[in-house]
């Protein structure tokens, strides 16, 4: 019961409600608006890899994830079940449904790393031959077709027939009687045709007259001459409809052998809509997914710039007041959280924003709050917030308070602080306090209490509070409590499970500023605001004696506190503001480098086309010395002009000797060198290691550096690094070769030849040969090629062969070079 309080309490239906809203189908809707709360860490952990994994595949889609045709067919399966038979608009959203269910395992089966939502789909069983039955069968007017039986076409047929025999005969009459009858118009009464007669001449078409106009000046006539074709035609509608009926019948029957596998659809249909509405929801708010923490092991509670959703709502379409943030960074070993300040500070929508958050997290929605966003997995949460006094009840505020703690502590598992329910109202103590130290084992309770021990006399609600606050500490995994009594603020002094907090107040503008301010306990503000209030200033004075120096000293100090606080916050963001600066030069600096090396890489993309340039164009002047050594017998002295030609072109294109570097430099600790990558002048603090690399500082970065990518001051580059290495093998060195020029001499024309002609010539040219010999082929059909490479394979003076070069046939041409 205490549960249920307390969802009412922080307004849980209603954001509930705001949920269903983004839901797709009206299942999904309902389920949204009775959304159960899972009973284990598990199922919540499930329920927000479902949200995540939604929220992940609605960014892929263009048009978000699709839930057409999805109805809610239950009502539909539970009377097919009975043996009743569905109408056709029943029978069409079934097939619907199926439909709309199998675009939805389609859509989920085609993404590769969504394993939750596919394990989900994975049984889904949508039969796509029910579907296409009903579909032809069912109309999409929800009428069922003539094709949906033989014997049903035939009926409508003679219907078709008899309704034109009707409509012929009465257009006869209307025609023959055109005096007698009201407007040519033919209509029907009670499915029976009648033709508007006026009442004076009703003699003159004798009939049953089936109904009267208002004002009885017309006669509704069916005549006599048509009343037996209208009982034939009726005859034929009652056979029509129970054609129909049998229809519809074995369709329900159809239905009905696989409701369990439509109810298991049902219930798929509906979790991806729920996920997909927690997903959407989630991300209109701006949230977060949370993370479940163990305190035990150690890991704080973190929720930065945390939200009321209901506030969020309230500013998006009621246009509220902007929602202030509150942090909640609670420490592990804290039991118990003390929110003081004054009144309309923010203190209960505090507690209602972090139980909501809990609940939030729980059910599968994100947390809106700046990440990370790390909350434990809360078993229940149980609030007493508000007034529940009750004059019905005769509850004053105190005992209404009282009543709903107790259920609080019974729904904990021992309810009792061992006090009588007369002892809580008087306050006497008179019962031991429960021994802090008897802890429960790993409690997992959220408890919020807004004005402990508030409604009766100060002295002793304080102390009520004080005990009750220590049974807490025991008792639940965190309790959140706001007070207005000052003892309740040196709890945190007495034992390290408890902290203070409380909401700030501007004074200059006698106004809250919502913000929650940790470690600090709330000062006293009301002779404050009596006074700039207008409220006489020597009874703000007198009050001020009657509190005591004391209290006014406790204020002084809370005040100081307050004013370190702040300082520490504008040091903080000084601080930050530093930070800020140098991730900003550490930008800088890495963009710069990276466009160095960008520049270095589009250099010496650039050199390389320059060098393959060359090359090109050194290609084409060697081809065209051997083209002038083609043309005729060469001789020695053009050989030898050529092989000058040769070197020439060689000396012409071959890139120049670089430069050596100034070598001998050896950076040493305390050198001040620079490293030109990246443009900047370091200091080297760690000297070359074996392999080259030393490490070097500047300004506030330390990295490692090779020696080959620093320099002196003065432009040395630095020695480098020299390993022992292996004593070379001795290679003997290649004979020099003789350039390979062809010439008409060497070169044979096979063209238009068979292959044993061609074999045959070819056994002569390479006996003779005594250099390579380039052979015609040509392309044609390849079988000339195929003959010459299998004879060039088997010669025992062939040593290889090889297409020639595209200038000179390609691969219509083999170049042959001998042993």
């Amino acid at each position: 019961m205490i549960q249920s309080e307390t969802l009412e309490l922080l307004e849980w239906p209603r954001l509930c409600q705001h949920l269903a809203t983004f839901a797709a189908t009206k299942l999904g809707a309902t389920a949204a608006r009775h959304l159960k709360i899972p009973d284990s860490q598990t199922q919540s952990e499930l329920l927000l890899e479902q949200t995540k994994e939604i929220y992940q595949l609605e960014t892929r889609l263009t048009t978000g994830l699709s839930f057409e045709g999805i109805q809610d067919i239950g009502d539909s399966l539970e009377r097919a079940e009975r043996s009743g038979v569905l109408a056709g608009d029943e029978l069409l959203a079934i097939a619907t449904t199926l439909s709309g269910a199998r675009n939805l395992r389609r859509v989920i089966d085609n993404q590769e790393d969504l394993p939750i939502l596919t394990e989900l789909v994975a049984d889904l069983r949508t039969y796509p031959e029910l579907e296409q039955e009903i579909h032809r069968c069912i109309d999409e007017r929800a009428q069922v077709t003539d094709r949906a039986s033989q014997k049903l076409g035939e009926i409508r047929t003679d219907l078709r027939r008899l309704r034109s025999q009707i409509t012929q005969k009465l257009q006869n009459i209307l025609q023959a009687k055109s005096g007698a009858v009201q407007e040519q118009l033919i209509t029907q009464r009670s499915d029976r045709f009648v033709i508007p007669v006026k009442a004076p001449q009703k003699d003159a078409i004798p009939g049953i007259v089936h109904d009267t106009s208002t004002s009885g000046a017309t006669l509704y006539v069916e005549p006599n001459s048509v009343v037996p074709l209208g009982n034939q035609l009726r005859q034929i509608i009652r056979r029509e409809q129970a054609e129909e009926e049998t229809i519809r019948r074995v369709l329900t029957e159809q239905v009905a052998a696989v409701k369990p596998d439509l109810e298991r659809l049902l219930a798929i249909a509906t979790t991806l809509d729920l996920a997909t509405a927690r997903s959407r929801y989630s991300f209109w708010l701006g949230a977060n997914p949370p993370r479940f923490i163990q305190r035990e092991d150690r890991e704080m509670i973190t929720l930065r710039n945390l939200r009321h959703p209901l506030l969020v709502w309230q500013q998006q379409h009621e246009q509220g007041q902007p929602v202030v943030p509150v942090n909640l960074l609670i420490s592990p070993q804290i039991r118990v959280v003390t929110i003081t300040g004054p009144n309309t500070g923010g203190k209960t929508v505090t507690l209602k924003t972090l139980g909501l958050a809990a609940l939030m997290a729980k059910v599968g929605l994100f947390v809106p709050a700046r990440e990370p966003v790390e909350i434990p997995w809360f078993d229940k949460v149980l609030a007493d917030i508000g007034d529940e006094q009750s004059l019905q009840q005769s509850l004053s505020t105190f005992s209404g308070h009282i009543r709903r703690i107790s259920r609080i502590l019974e729904a904990l598992g021992n309810g009792d602080l061992g006090l009588g329910t007369g002892d809580l109202e008087l306050g006497t103590g008179e019962k031991e306090i429960p021994n802090p130290q008897s802890l429960i084992p790993n409690p997992q309770s959220l408890v919020l209490l807004d004005e402990v021990g508030a409604g009766t006399d100060p002295v002793e609600g304080s102390a009520l509070a004080i005990a009750l606050l220590q049974y807490l500490a025991n008792h639940s995994q965190l309790t959140i409590a706001t007070t207005h009594f000052g003892e309740l603020k040196a709890l945190k002094y007495q034992d390290d499970r408890f902290e203070n907090a409380s909401v700030e107040f501007d004074e200059s503008t006698l106004s809250p500023t919502y913000r929650l301010l940790w470690g600090i306990p709330g000062r006293s503000n009301a002779l404050t605001i009596a006074l700039r209030l207008g409220l006489k200033p020597e009874v703000v004075q007198q009050a001020k004696t009657q509190v005591g120096e004391a209290t006014d000293e406790v204020n002084q100090v809370i005040a100081g506190l307050e004013a370190q606080r702040r300082r520490q916050e504008t040091k903080a963001a000084e601080a930050q503001s530093l930070l800020q600066q140098a991730e900003r030069l550490y930008k800088e600096v890495s963009a710069k480098a990276a466009s160095l090396e960008e520049r270095e890489s589009s250099l010496r993309a650039s050199q390389e086309i320059a060098v393959q340039q060359a090359i090109a164009q050194a290609k084409g002047e060697i081809a065209q010395v051997i083209r002038r050594l083609q043309k005729g017998t060469p001789t020695a002295q053009e050989a030898q002009q050529a092989t000058n030609a040769l070197n020439q072109i060689g000396q012409q294109y071959q890139p120049a000797t670089p430069a050596k570097p100034k070598v001998g430099f050896m950076p040493k600790v305390g050198d001040r060198i620079r490293v030109p990558k990246l443009g900047q002048i370091a200091e080297v603090i760690a000297a070359p290691d074996q392999d080259g690399e030393l490490s070097v500082r500047f300004g506030l970065m330390k990295m490692t550096v090779k020696l080959e990518d620093i320099e002196s001051l003065d432009g040395q580059k630095a020695e480098p690094v020299v390993k022992p290495k292996p004593a070379p093998a001795v290679v003997t060195p290649p004979p020099q070769n003789v350039p390979e020029i062809r010439t008409s001499q060497n070169t044979i024309d096979l063209r238009g030849k068979r292959v044993a002609d061609a074999e045959y010539i070819l056994d002569k040219a390479i006996s003779e040969a005594t250099g390579p010999i380039w052979i015609i082929h040509g392309y044609g059909t390849g079988k000339l090629r195929q003959g010459v490479h299998a004879f060039l394979q088997q010669h025992s003076r062939v040593n290889n062969y090889e297409p020639a070069e595209q200038a000179d046939g390609g691969s219509g041409v083999t170049v042959v070079h001998m042993k």
